[in-house]
């Protein structure tokens, strides 16, 4: 049986790379920079978890969005969505992501875990790279 879309799959999977990409990226900036405008106030990017946390979602972002070395990019921000979660929203009183506020940080792990798995696509930077013979496999 053929799939439902599976013709559009290679644009679906960019879709889903530079959208979860960038909404990674804004929190990023949202930490770092302030802006879009949100909770709290920006914080240096050597605080720590905040500035660290915020730079690793910008630079892995932005990685993530343009389909730069997305599999190790992805692996890192999977595992920093881990850590996210366990650290700032698991607790025994509230295991669930839906009783402790923790359904962005499962999302985004498992989201990047794929992706870590599948690539950059063949609607990436990577692939840009690869067709002019600027990067090799």
């Amino acid at each position: 049986m053929e799939r439902f879309l599976g013709r559009y799959e290679p644009y679906l999977y960019a879709l889903l790379r530079i959208v979860a990409g960038f909404l990674f990226f804004l929190h990023g900036t949202q930490k770092l920079l302030g802006m879009p405008p949100g909770k709290g106030m920006p914080v240096s990017p050597a605080s720590f978890p905040g500035g660290i946390t915020g730079l690793l979602e910008l630079v892995l972002g932005l990685m993530i969005m343009l389909g730069l070395l997305t599999s190790i990019a992805a692996f890192i921000a999977s595992g920093e969505m881990a850590f996210a979660y366990f650290m700032a929203h698991f607790s025994a009183a509230a295991p669930l992501p839906l009783q402790n506020g923790g359904e962005p940080p499962v999302l985004f792990c498992f989201i990047f875990l794929y992706m870590a798995s599948r690539g950059s696509g063949p609607i990436s930077l990577d692939s840009l790279l690869f067709r002019l013979g600027l990067r090799r496999t």
